[in-house]
């Protein structure tokens, strides 16, 4: 019904930025909340970022202004620019999507395949 697919994942060194995409595709009326979320080896999907529909914005305490998100409703996208990298911030970065499927007053959440980030020190 709906996709999600990341890029922009990669290998990079510490200190270094990363610019995550999401693009969202399908059978989409309406796309609500975005989120990104990461998992490190070995420990639970962690939410790094959210962005509500409006553009409101939150951030877990790990990026520490260092993560910025955004989205573009056109592209039915959504952004993480990482900047000043740290080793603890590698793990597989996951976008989620709350989407208002066509003919319902339902929201369902979309996961994408996951994009790895490594960044080495």
């Amino acid at each position: 019904q709906v996709q999600l697919v990341e890029s922009g994942g990669g290998l990079v060194q510490s200190g270094g930025s990363l610019r995550l995409s999401c693009t969202a595709s399908g059978s989409i009326d309406i796309l609500n909340d975005l989120g990104w979320f990461r998992q490190a080896p070995g420990l639970q999907r962690v939410l790094v970022a959210h962005i509500t529909s409006g553009g409101g914005t939150r951030y877990n305490d790990s990026g520490g202004g260092r993560f910025i998100i955004s989205r573009d409703n056109d592209k039915k996208s959504a952004y993480l620019q990482m900047n000043n990298l740290k080793a603890e911030d590698t793990g597989v970065y996951y976008c989620l999507a709350n989407v208002r499927l066509p003919g319902t007053f339902e929201s369902q959440n979309f996961w994408g395949q996951g994009i790895q980030v490594t960044v080495a020190e």
